[in-house]
């Protein structure tokens, strides 16, 4: 997960960060690092503090485009990020801000292409949800939840019956585990996430 999300950053730098005459040379890749911090961090701490559904809204392109600086995950990682930045490396808060507007949208909406498509296998939820929860996809999969079957179901931007009995089936009989509630292994409220995800914007 972090070799992409940095692979990500690297192409969308080279204006803002490696030909940024703010930036010593010697700096440009700790500067990098200290924007994947960031991403994943605040990635980490939404899903692991009871904002899931955020982020999988997010990792779904929900808000994407112009629109998601304005996302409330996206400011928190951008407003981590410059923080970092001036006090890592010396920037100004505009040195900062105008590094973190260039590069975080384009690496976020290169991590939502890449988990929407079914065709690209570099990245996908199961790996990507279970890395930002402390888990791995064998972990995610024996709590029943095929976190795939989510992000395809979202991929199109709403989520109807049929998407819901893709989950469903996934979650009742696409594993070996019996358990009546198997999404307390996972600690998350498959309920709160569905019907947020139905009737929440």
């Amino acid at each position: 997960m972090l070799e992409q999300i940095l692979g990500l950053i690297q192409q969308n730098s080279q204006a803002a960060i490696v030909q940024n005459p703010a930036i010593p040379n010697e700096n440009n890749n700790d500067v990098m690092q200290t924007l994947l911090g960031a991403i994943t961090g605040g990635l980490q701490d939404h899903a692991q503090n009871g904002n899931m559904q955020g982020v999988m809204g997010l990792l779904s392109g929900h808000g994407s485009g112009n629109g998601m600086m304005n996302n409330p995950i996206v400011a928190s990682i951008a407003g981590n990020a410059i923080s970092s930045m001036m006090q890592r490396f010396g920037l100004s808060n505009d040195a900062a801000s105008g590094i973190v507007g260039s590069v975080l949208p384009g690496v976020l909406s290169g991590l939502v292409s890449k988990v929407s498509n079914p065709n690209d296998s570099s990245l996908d939820f199961n790996d990507l949800l279970g890395g930002l929860t402390g888990g791995n996809s064998a972990q995610s999969q024996g709590s029943g939840l095929d976190f795939n079957q989510i992000g395809y179901a979202l991929a199109d931007g709403k989520l109807d019956m049929s998407d819901l009995m893709r989950v469903g089936g996934s979650m009742m009989g696409g594993g070996n585990n019996t358990s009546p509630a198997p999404q307390q292994g996972g600690g998350m409220d498959l309920g709160g996430l569905l019907g947020g995800l139905l009737g929440g914007k």
